[in-house]
């Protein structure tokens, strides 16, 4: 910004937003930036932003094209004069735009994730592809670079829209004291492999399984999976067909998910394909986890391999894990 020029109003439109998101907005209003947050008061960080004076209005859109949601940014937008909304997820991003429109506002767009946008999807057009996008903010340099490999003829994303910026997390954040696993079966002392994740495919869930069942009977390793996961009946009849089922345990939902990490040796997370950067992992290595991961999405951005912890191709078979 030159000299003397005020800094932009910024409108975050978002959801249930995490603590960095939270943390980012309430840092923006301390530097000076007029800030207003419209987000999903269910969200854990919604009474945090409420108390730092920066919500101007709920959403908890139910789509791309929820029309209550529309016309509550629209309302936002006819009561104050922004210079910039900052979209966090595709159905905002497709609402603010509709709600927008004819008005003098950048749109700022946010990804997180690799996949899901293509010249030939209608819904990437209302969203992501949109020509009144102006800046597309990535999470990793792998999403930057899925973005700008998107080609169709002479379609492509121009490389100016296209911004990195991580996440920031800060260490104060994580002094959870670890948690008793006990709780969930595993026996005191015993060396711990956690795994955290939602119930898609491409987690590799299955392929972990495999990899524990093919270790030696004298190494003993607990496998911990913590998440949705505990719900997936295939993965479950495939535990119980392994050598040592009672060296597997599911953890279902945690609240003290960070926690229970700390509390393991070893933090994996097997993801075949299209990651972005995982917060699992990042809040595993803050309580100094060793993590596990594959060079897939902006997981080497995190790990460095042989120093921070260790990065293998993705699985193919499960001998690429947990075998020397």
């Amino acid at each position: 910004m030159s000299e003397g020029r005020p800094l932009p109003a910024i409108l975050c439109l978002t959801d249930a937003c995490d603590r960095p998101e939270s943390e980012l907005f309430i840092g923006l209003a301390k530097a000076g930036f007029d800030v207003g947050v419209m987000c999903n008061p269910k969200g854990r960080n919604y009474q945090r932003l409420m108390d730092a004076g920066l919500v101007v209005g709920t959403l908890a859109l139910q789509g791309r094209f929820d029309k209550a949601g529309t016309a509550a940014i629209k309302q936002q937008l006819a009561q104050k004069q922004y210079d910039v909304i900052h979209a966090y997820n595709p159905r905002a991003l497709a609402c603010g735009l509709r709600a927008s429109k004819g008005l003098p506002v950048s749109i700022v767009a946010y990804r997180g994730v690799i996949g899901n946008i293509s010249f030939l999807n209608p819904e990437s057009w209302i969203t992501f592809l949109h020509p009144r996008v102006s800046r597309i903010v990535c999470v990793a340099d792998a999403i930057k670079d899925y973005l700008a490999s998107i080609r169709l003829l002479g379609l492509r994303i121009p490389s100016h829209k296209l911004q990195r910026i991580y996440k920031g997390h800060d260490l104060s954040w994580y002094t959870d004291q670890p948690a008793d696993l006990r709780e969930v079966g595993v026996p005191a002392g015993a060396f711990v492999v956690c795994c955290t994740g939602r119930d898609v495919p491409r987690k590799g869930f299955d392929v972990l399984v495999n990899a524990v069942d093919l270790l030696p009977a004298d190494v003993e390793v607990h496998l911990l999976l913590v998440g949705d996961v505990i719900n997936n009946q295939t993965l479950q009849a495939q535990v119980a067909q392994t050598k040592r089922p009672e060296r597997i345990h599911f953890a279902g939902y945690r609240q003290d998910a960070p926690a229970v990490a700390a509390a393991s040796d070893v933090f994996v997370l097997p993801s075949t394909e299209r990651e972005g950067l995982p917060r699992a992992v990042i809040e595993a290595m803050a309580y100094g986890t060793t993590p596990l991961v594959t060079a897939v999405g902006g997981m080497p951005e995190l790990v460095e391999d042989g120093v921070s912890g260790l990065v293998v191709p993705p699985p193919e078979t499960p001998r690429h894990w947990l075998m020397p």
